[in-house]
């Protein structure tokens, strides 16, 4: 059974993934949130964790896209829309929850990806995020 935060980051990506094909406003993640909350079906996820994931893609998301720019081999806009939502959690969880083990956030990304993104997505998604982990948690990588 996945943990109540594995949940929360499945909700993440399917509110993420709903707010970009909606064309919405960063400011209007807050409407996102509110329908997923109150969805009673997903009583069984980390509520909190789940708004600091969708809430903080939101609010640094041109920042999120910058740092994914160099680990890409193209643009943020062509990367298939669930691809693009995951790697953008994956890129908030390596960048601003440092409390949360590397390896996890890639682990964590990749099996999204299987889930919900095209056949050979979570291998897009491992090598870009992958990347990106050595770009922006350095000291963790040479502790190991």
């Amino acid at each position: 059974m996945a943990s109540r935060k594995s949940q929360a980051r499945q909700c993440a990506i399917q509110a993420i993934y709903q707010w970009q094909m909606t064309g919405q406003d960063p400011g209007d993640i807050r409407e996102v949130q509110a329908q997923f909350l109150s969805d009673q079906e997903r009583g069984g996820f980390d509520g909190n964790y789940f708004s600091v994931l969708l809430l903080g893609v939101a609010m640094h998301l041109d920042m999120l896209d910058q740092q994914l720019r160099p680990c890409l081999d193209r643009s943020i806009e062509s990367v298939d829309p669930v691809e693009r939502a995951i790697l953008r959690l994956g890129a908030f969880e390596l960048i601003h929850r440092l409390e949360v083990p590397y390896r996890v956030v890639i682990n964590e990304a990749v099996e999204l990806a299987k889930v919900f993104g095209a056949e050979q997505g979570h291998r897009y998604v491992n090598g870009v995020l992958d990347k990106l982990a050595k770009q922006v948690r350095t000291t963790e990588l040479q502790e190991k």
